[in-house]
């Protein structure tokens, strides 16, 4: 169907709509993501918690997080981007609000589990979104605006959600962010529209699995390795990302202040892993190399370096090498990680992309949810983050060995 220059103006109307309440969504889901990690001191003195129980708050996150991934694309199907989008904003965003007045560890504990379950359907609506709303030409250029709000948002949380809580306290700033995602989310509903028929994307979308195709998938061996492997990206993306401001203001004596600008540093090195993988594997895809050779190297070399560099980080002693060290870490993390993205949609046949990134993510996110509970249990029974740095090390190492052992793609064997 050929568009008039009505629809043309509408359709490019509606894309940049969407381009610009997807970033901003993805800019408040990761303060949100952030903000108990900026706090983590200050809630722990108020309300008396200890690193264990600090843990257990960071991972309800993460394992809730985890658990609604598997139905997330059937839902899709059914409700739509427009209302799964906009009632996954406004749970979280709720739970954020209603954290500023919480008491009692329980309660903390069951916002925390919304606060996951509403955050996850993010990424899975808005690519849905970009692949309704552009085309292939320009989907790629429309993914990566969306994708950047993670690593803005992770490297801006740390020092402006610090300057927020010095002027009106960690209750303040949750009650804040929380009501900022209750006005994206009416913004979101009120604005955003389902795919007109005058306006439909070049490519079907992708027929949403079944359970049938899960057990399908969990009997191939590439899968196992892919699961464990990520397991090994998450848990040390995660660990940064709960106990980084932690780690500087008791392990480093840094003030509230210091260590939400010092916590930034990392995560502009994980955007520049980021954006180092993809360039370099178009690159090396332009020069005739298979994407399954290209994403698996890149995936098992970023997970290398950032053992290596996080097992330096266990024994750095001065803050400058401690800083380099976790930089260097959470930025090769990152650059494995985006191949990891990469290797899913290169090994798996199109129709069981969807379903094979679920069960990646779902798998990698139980295994996170270990990293800030055993990190918190290490610092109070060590008083010290140099065990769980260490560990954090061997267990990225344990992924990189499931890559290149179980996750080899002559391991995957369902026909397309």
């Amino acid at each position: 169907m050929i568009a008039t220059g009505k629809q043309e103006r509408s359709l490019r109307a509606h894309q940049g709509i969407t381009l610009v309440l997807l970033f901003t969504a993805g800019i408040v889901n990761f303060f949100d993501r952030s903000s108990l990690s900026v706090a983590n001191t200050v809630v722990r003195g108020e309300l008396h918690l200890n690193n264990a129980q600090m843990g257990w708050l960071l991972s309800a996150f993460s394992l809730s997080y985890g658990f609604a991934q598997l139905g997330l694309v059937a839902w899709l199907d059914r409700l739509g981007t427009r209302v799964m989008l906009g009632v996954g904003l406004a749970v979280w965003s709720l739970a954020q609000l209603l954290t500023g007045f919480v008491t009692s560890f329980p309660v903390f504990i069951v916002l925390r589990i919304l606060l996951g379950a509403g955050e996850a359907p993010f990424y899975p609506s808005g690519i849905r979104s970009v692949r309704e709303w552009f085309s292939r030409g320009t989907r790629g250029r429309a993914t990566a605006l969306m994708s950047s709000s993670q690593t803005f948002g992770l490297a801006a949380a740390p020092p402006l959600l610090t300057l927020l809580m010095l002027r009106i306290g960690w209750r303040g700033m949750f009650e804040v962010l929380g009501a900022a995602g209750l006005v994206v989310a009416l913004l979101w509903l009120l604005l955003h529209r389902p795919r007109a028929a005058t306006m439909h994307s070049d490519e079907t979308l992708t027929v949403i699995p079944t359970g049938s195709v899960y057990r399908e998938l969990l009997t191939q061996r590439t899968v196992w390795g892919m699961m464990l492997g990520f397991g090994g990206v998450n848990y040390t993306a995660w660990l940064y990302i709960a106990w980084l401001p932690g780690y500087l203001q008791t392990e480093r004596h840094l003030s509230l202040s210091q260590s939400g600008w010092l916590a930034a540093i990392p995560f502009l090195a994980g955007a520049f892993g980021m954006l180092a993988s993809g360039f370099l594997a178009d690159a090396f895809a332009a020069r005739g190399y298979k994407l399954t050779s290209i994403h698996r190297t890149q995936i098992i070399l970023g997970m290398v370096m950032s053992a290596a560099a996080s097992f330096f980080a266990s024994h750095a002693f001065s803050l400058p090498a401690a800083v380099i060290s976790i930089s260097v870490a959470f930025g090769f993390i990152q650059f494995g990680g985006t191949s990891g993205w990469g290797y899913v949609q290169a090994v798996s046949p199109p129709h069981l992309v969807s379903a094979l990134g679920a069960l990646q993510n779902f798998a990698s996110f139980l295994i996170a949810s270990v990293a800030p509970v055993v990190t918190g249990m290490i610092v109070d029974r060590t008083h010290s983050f140099t065990l769980a740095f260490a560990v954090c090390s061997a267990v990225t190492l344990l992924g990189a060995l499931s890559y290149a052992t179980l996750a080899a793609p002559s391991g995957m064997r369902i026909d397309d």
